[in-house]
């Protein structure tokens, strides 16, 4: 752990200094190609600096000679920190340092008798014509002290085009940085929405499992993972399949069995309630065969257009009459015709089982309102809704999971099984759509389902 952790952490240090000194050479880069012209309103000022500086330099050369003005000249780069040189009137070096620098301004002073002026690296220089005691005439250059301040307190273009270049290198080099430290896990993210979504074969790029820091041992981590998670799904669905397809022999058996038993017996009433558990049970495993089957889709799945006003009569003909016998009602309001494109046996289906379970909620004397019209662009929206007690609103997601049970009492009186609305959350999932459930004002709860219109 401790050397992947040195991983990472040497890769963010190295990061770190290749921008600073990137930064650096930027802005090095900047102060040399920087050409910048001096203001005319400090010609005066400037020349009057480096006069002063000059006339001193020259009058050391008239008393002491050679030696006393170069080691003015030292004294004065040593304590000002900046060169100067001391040139005779052609241009010749008497003394000074870094005399080579100043050669092409003394050139030109011998030959326009003005003063010139020059950016370098940020520092502006001067270069002046200056008389002597005796007659003669020297060409003083010079390094000015305010340069660097006054260059950049006054040339606003200077001082935006430094912090621009050194905003512009680190924010370079740290986006780069966060692109390689992020793009991971920007990855893994989108991975593991497609691996809850139940796309189980998602894995992280192979590539980033070659990485050699956290990161790429995080990304095998994930892979791992997901190998896992694929194996213990596909085992619980093939067992469910394979358990509820081995069930249905034993059931068809103990149906014949019951027969027998009732040509024997007579109408015993303990028989009508063997045939009431073995419906429900032959119900379970159908319904645990149709999940099975949505989930592995281990047999083609046929697609034609389907009539939504048409499948929703038949529907809510056939549920009526199992709402009449309980003092219920159902009542279906269409606000247009709607084809979908789907299998019509899965959407019968899944809609009858959200239907049905309306009308086993809903309060005696109440109606369950069934309404199909248009959503956004593209979709139909199907509502239906009772007039029950509702539920939590914290288990509103959950009544869609398998074997669910909100009220144990409540569905074992009403006999559910926890199933009908897991096939239909399957089925309009598997058809590109939506279903959700929100409880309704003053009472009740509302299934909301959207699917995706047939295409012209």
């Amino acid at each position: 752990m401790r050397l992947s952790m040195r991983s990472l952490f040497l890769k963010i240090f190295l990061w770190f200094w290749v921008t600073v000194i990137a930064t650096g050479i930027a802005l090095i880069l900047t102060f040399a190609l920087q050409r910048g012209s001096i203001p005319t309103r400090w010609h005066g000022m400037l020349a009057d600096t480096v006069h002063y500086s000059g006339t001193i330099a020259v009058a050391e050369m008239e008393t002491g000679g050679r030696p006393a003005a170069a080691s003015y000249l030292e004294q004065l780069d040593r304590e000002a920190h900046l060169e100067a040189c001391l040139f005779d009137r052609t241009g010749m070096e008497i003394a000074g340092t870094h005399c080579a620098s100043f050669s092409e301004m003394a050139m030109r002073v011998a030959a326009s008798q003005k003063v010139i002026f020059r950016m370098r690296y940020g520092v502006i220089r001067a270069a002046v014509m200056l008389p002597g005691s005796r007659g003669d005439e020297y060409i003083f250059a010079s390094e000015l002290p305010a340069g660097p301040r006054a260059a950049f307190r006054n040339n606003r273009v200077s001082v935006a085009m430094v912090w621009g270049v050194a905003l512009l290198v680190s924010g370079f080099i740290c986006y780069l940085l966060t692109r390689y430290l992020t793009a991971p896990i920007l990855q893994l993210r989108q991975a593991s929405q497609q691996l809850a979504s139940g796309e189980l074969k998602t894995r992280a790029a192979a590539a980033l499992e070659e990485r050699r820091d956290e990161l790429g041992g995080m990304v095998r981590d994930f892979n791992a993972m997901a190998d896992r998670i694929e194996q213990l799904i596909s085992g619980q669905r093939q067992l469910i399949s394979d358990v509820s397809h081995e069930l249905r022999s034993p059931l068809a058996r103990l149906n014949v069995a019951l027969d027998l038993a009732r040509e024997r017996k007579g109408g015993d009433p303990a028989f009508a309630h063997m045939e009431q558990d073995l419906e429900r049970l032959s119900e379970m495993v159908g319904r645990l065969l149709t999940i099975a089957r949505i989930d592995t889709f281990s047999s083609p799945v046929g697609m034609d257009r389907v009539d939504l006003n048409e499948m929703l009569t038949r529907i809510v003909n056939d549920a009526s009459f199992e709402a009449g016998g309980s003092n219920r009602g159902i009542h279906l309001t269409a606000e247009g015709e709607y084809t979908v494109r789907g299998n019509e046996e899965l959407l019968h289906s899944a809609i009858e089982n959200v239907i049905r379970n309306a009308i086993c909620y809903t309060a005696p004397g109440t109606s369950v309102e069934v309404r199909l019209d248009a959503a956004e662009a593209g979709m139909v929206r199907l509502a239906v809704r009772d007039y029950g007690h509702g539920v939590a609103e914290h288990e509103l997601v959950n009544i869609f999971r398998p074997f669910y049970r909100v009220e144990d009492a409540r569905d074992r009186q009403s006999g559910g099984t926890g199933l009908g609305l897991a096939i239909a959350d399957r089925v309009i999932r598997f058809h590109g759509g939506t279903i959700r459930a929100e409880n309704a004002a003053p009472q009740g709860l509302v299934v909301e389902i959207l699917l995706p219109l047939e295409r012209e």
